[in-house]
Formats: structure tokens, C-alpha cells, sequence
């Protein structure tokens, strides 16, 4: 269909969203007169309003993930799956937030730090690690992925673009303003994006609770006659949250771990005090919890009839839970409300987009390009001169980045949801516990970080290739007789087919080695590093 026939089909909704297009780029634009340097860049100059921080943070955490991706999970799974997403991981997130911001801030003042991988790298005292936990924070790559495949299935429902054409629009948009605007495009859009996404997201809640309103009894009793299943906290049919630990101990601690994801911790960076980090993360609690209860439109879903038949993919033709909140939200609102909520979509997934981007962008060019190009390329430069190289570096990666992103989101995975997760809980289960440690444990030495962090990544990714090899059928008794045996019966009901479950038993092996070094060095076997400043 010709670009005319679609704005002629969809007035309205293309007029809001070419509205929201060029608002966002006029604050990318403004972004664009403070953006100097790779320091500016990265994380601003620290005179960011707390509010502001609070804002972008909370539409940083909640994406498109929570907006479009996770309702799939609650339809599918039922209330283990808010359990798991809403009530266990909240709870986990909230208390990271609260417990690594401000020693993270110190420390990352003190030193001058504008990426994560640098802080790890003074904190520890060693290049090495910074290289290394920089090529880890590219894994943010698979979220990229998530989200831009859940625009497009958005802009398909409602602007009835092609998947293509809604890859194109949206990383040809995102990645221009942020190569326009860094840090401050960043903020500057998110308040934009997160208020209209706070008010959205409220419409969305309120619109589904008169299929509550009989009360408990009769809500479960509406959802137990599809699937017993549903109503219960623990789902035991459920491969992904079939047990407590699945379900509340996982969920909990990924929770916690996410926080340490780079574009969510280095929002600490953004201020300069401690009073206004407290500011900033009450804003964001606040504004979070709008947020969490978009979950429940996977149970709206449920109540109001629509069967599986109701979302199926017109690219495979068949189920995808991804496509829940797309329906629900056509078939609940008039045209013209939908269009606002459109909009409002649309805002969420690129709010964490742009966060992401300035992230592993100022990463690759602060702690890959700088560290790898300064004996050669950067050797006798200024520093001003070096920080605007790194600056063009970093805009140079984030076209690469697009281009790359682009090119696997043309042929999505099944579940995005799952894609992204394997990718962002392994990023947290090699930095969580070395940065937990680098902040309240001034003797852990850049040795047990360097361990902790790749036994992490190693358990994560091994044991969730391992349930997802016996899920598929592929172990073989005969010639793995031990592993056929743990995995064919486990996989599923171990939950090793749930991203989170594998990357908490990784954050515990992590944590582990931690324990083990300092038992050692209580004995005398190794030697501590002391932290350069104080850090909480």
C-alpha cells in the first residue's frame, strides 16, 4: 500500500505520531547544543533535574518489554507469569536501585567515570577488565532486537506498515536523534515519552477493569474454566515458571541483578548528589508502578474471550503471544484512542531504545575504541581533541549497531521476549556480583571480579543452551547418558528454559566465587586490592 492510501486509511494516528516525531526531534535537536564530547555525551554534565532523571529511568526500565512483550507472558502463562515479571522482579529492581545507586555514584564521581566498564576498570584497577566488560555490555544488542521487533508488530497493527518498512522508520528515527543529541536527546525525549506513556498507561489499565469487577472469585473462576492452570502462582504446566524458585526466587533476583544492566545504573552519573539520586529514584518507583500493572492486560485479554486464534502472525502463521497487547488495544479502543495509545507504545519502546543506544555506543567507543586506538591513532592528541574522536567514534558504532540490529530483526526469533533476555541476564550475570562487590567490598581484588564475572557468564549461557538442547530432543542417552538423564527430566520443570532461572543460578556460582576468595584471603592466600575512594 502506497504511503498516501495508509495516511488516508489512518489519519488521525499519523498525524499524532508525525507530531510526536517531530516534538522528539526538536528535544533531540536542543539535546543536540550541549552534546560536545564523549563525556557529555555518555553522561551529561551532572545538571540533569532529578525529576527528569526519575522520568527517563522509569521509561528506561519499563520499554516495550513491558508495554507490548510481557502481556504475551501473562495470557500464556497466567498469574505465575505477573508473579514472576511484576511482583518478584519489581520488588528485586526497586531494592537494587535503592542499594547500588549511591555507592555507584560516589565512587563513579570520584574517578570521573562515564560508562560502566570504566568504573569497573577504576574500581579494580585494571584495563583488562574494562575491555572485557565492555565487549559483555554488547550483548545489550539482543534487547535492541526486542524492542524494535515490538515496534514493528505496533506500527503493522496500527499504521498497517510492513514489517520492513517498520524496521526502517524506526531505527532510521531512534538511531538519528540519538547520533544528533547522546545523553541529553536522550532525557530530553524520555520526559517526553515517559509522561505520555504514564498517562497512557493508566488509560490502558483502567480500560480492562471492568473485566475485573466481579471480584476475585469470580475472575479466577472465569480464567480456570480455560486453564486451572492460570490461577495459580506457581504454574506447574509452565516450562518458563513451574516452580517457586522460577517463579519468586529467580524473579527476584534477576530483579535486583537488572539494575546493573549500563543504561539503568550509569543514570546515577547523571547528578551530582545524593539527595538527588533519592529524588529521582522516588520518581521512578512511582512511575514504575503505572508500569508493572500493564501486566494485567494479558489477563484482560483473557476475560474478554479473545482465543489464540486472535493473534496469529500474518509472517508464520501461526500463535504469538507477542501480539496480545497489539490486539487487546485494537480491539478495546475507537480509532481515536487508539491512536493516542499508539503513540504511547511507540514512545515506550523507543524511550529504552535511545537509552540503550547512548549506552553501548559511548561504551564501544569509551572502553573498546579509546583503550584499543591510543597507542596508534590517538597517540600525541589533546585530550580535548581525543574526546572529540571518541565522540565520532561512538556515532560511527551506533550506525553499526543499526545496521546490524536491522538485519536480525528482518527474520524476528519466535519470542522476542525470550531472544532478549538471554542476552541482557547474561550481561547481568557477569556484572552484577563484581559490582555489587566493587561497591561494598573495598578488598575484592580484580582477580575474583575477573572470575565471578566469567563463571557467571558461563553458567548462564551453558545451562540455558543445555535446557533448550533437551527441551528440542536433542540429548541423546546413549551417548550422554548422565546429562540425558538430569535434563530430560528437567529442563522443563527445572526451568532451564527460563532465561531468569539460569542467569540466578550463574548470579549464584558468581557470588560464590566471591565467597571462596574471601575465605582465602582470610586465611591468607590472597593478597586484597583496596578501592582507590570510599565508596559508600
Amino acid at each position: 500500500m502506497a504511503l498516501f492510501e495508509l495516511l488516508a486509511a489512518r489519519p488521525l494516528v499519523w498525524t499524532l505520531f508525525a507530531l510526536y516525531m517531530v516534538a522528539t526531534g526538536w528535544l533531540a535537536w536542543r539535546g543536540h547544543k550541549k552534546t560536545t564530547d564523549i563525556a557529555s555525551f555518555a553522561v551529561g554534565s551532572g545538571d540533569l533535574p532529578a525529576w527528569v532523571v526519575g522520568v527517563t529511568l522509569a521509561a528506561s526500565i519499563a520499554s516495550t518489554a513491558t508495554f507490548v512483550i510481557n502481556p504475551g507472558f501473562v495470557y500464556v502463562h497466567g498469574l505465575s507469569a505477573i508473579a514472576h515479571l511484576g511482583v518478584a522482579a519489581g520488588i528485586g529492581i526497586i531494592l537494587g536501585l535503592f542499594t547500588l545507586s549511591f555507592g555507584f555514584r560516589r565512587f563513579g564521581a570520584k574517578v570521573r567515570a562515564l560508562t560502566l566498564p570504566q568504573w569497573m576498570a577504576e574500581r579494580f584497577g585494571s584495563q583488562s577488565l574494562r575491555v572485557y566488560f565492555a565487549l559483555v555490555n554488547l550483548l545489550s544488542l539482543s534487547f535492541v532486537v526486542l524492542i524494535i521487533g515490538g515496534i514493528s508488530i505496533v506500527m503493522q497493527q496500527t499504521l498497517g506498515l510492513s514489517n520492513t518498512a517498520s524496521l526502517v522508520l524506526t531505527v532510521a528515527f531512534v538511531f538519528s536523534y540519538v547520533f544528533v543529541g547522546g545523553t541529553y536527546a536522550h532525557a530530553y525525549t524520555n520526559t517526553l515519552q515517559g509522561v505520555v506513556m504514564v498517562v497512557v498507561g493508566a488509560i490502558i489499565v483502567l480500560s480492562g477493569v471492568k473485566y475485573l469487577s466481579g471480584g476475585p472469585e469470580a475472575v479466577s473462576a472465569a480464567l480456570a474454566a480455560q486453564d486451572p492452570n492460570l490461577v495459580t502462582w506457581v504454574n506447574p504446566k509452565s516450562p518458563l515458571f513451574g516452580s517457586t524458585f522460577s517463579v519468586w526466587i529467580s524473579g527476584f533476583l534477576i530483579g535486583f541483578a537488572l539494575v546493573c544492566q549500563p543504561h539503568i545504573l550509569t543514570k546515577a552519573l547523571y547528578v551530582k548528589t545524593d539527595a538527588e539520586v533519592r529524588r529521582y529514584l522516588g520518581v521512578c518507583v512511582g512511575v514504575s508502578l503505572v508500569f508493572s500493572a500493564l501486566l494485567l492486560v494479558g489477563l484482560y485479554a483473557r476475560l474478554m474471550g479473545l482465543g489464540p486464534e486472535s493473534f496469529v502472525s500474518p509472517v508464520t502463521g501461526a500463535f504469538s503471544q507477542d501480539r496480545v497487547m497489539a490486539v487487546y488495544l485494537a480491539e478495546t479502543f475507537g480509532p481515536a484512542s487508539l491512536a493516542v495509545v499508539t503513540v504511547a507504545l511507540l514512545a515506550a519502546g523507543m524511550s529504552t531504545l535511545d537509552g540503550i543506544l547512548v549506552a553501548l555506543s559511548s561504551i564501544a567507543a569509551n572502553d573498546l575504541f579509546t583503550p584499543l586506538a591510543e597507542r596508534r591513532w590517538l597517540a600525541g592528541m589533546s585530550a580535548e581533541r581525543r574526546a572529540h574522536v571518541a565522540h565520532r567514534a561512538s556515532q560511527v558504532i551506533l550506525v553499526v549497531i543499526g545496521v546490524v540490529a536491522f538485519a536480525i530483526a528482518l527474520h524476528p526469533p519466535p519470542l522476542l521476549g525470550i531472544f532478549g533476555m538471554v542476552g541482557v541476564y547474561g550481561i547481568v550475570a557477569a556484572s552484577a556480583v563484581p559490582i555489587a562487590g566493587g561497591i561494598f567490598l573495598p578488598s575484592l581484588s580484580a582477580r575474583s571480579a575477573w572470575i565471578a564475572s566469567v563463571v557467571g557468564l558461563v553458567v548462564h549461557f551453558g545451562l540455558f543452551g543445555a535446557g533448550t538442547w533437551a527441551a528440542r530432543g536433542a540429548t541423546d542417552a546413549r551417548h550422554f547418558p548422565v546429562l540425558g538423564a538430569i535434563l530430560d527430566g528437567n529442563a522443563v520443570q527445572g526451568g532451564l528454559l527460563n532465561p531468569a532461572v539460569t542467569a540466578t543460578y550463574a548470579l549464584l556460582a558468581s557470588a560464590l566465587v566471591v565467597a571462596i576468595a574471601f575465605a582465602l584471603s582470610a586465611l591468607g592466600l590472597e593478597r586484597p586490592k583496596v578501592a582507590t575512594a570510599p565508596l559508600v
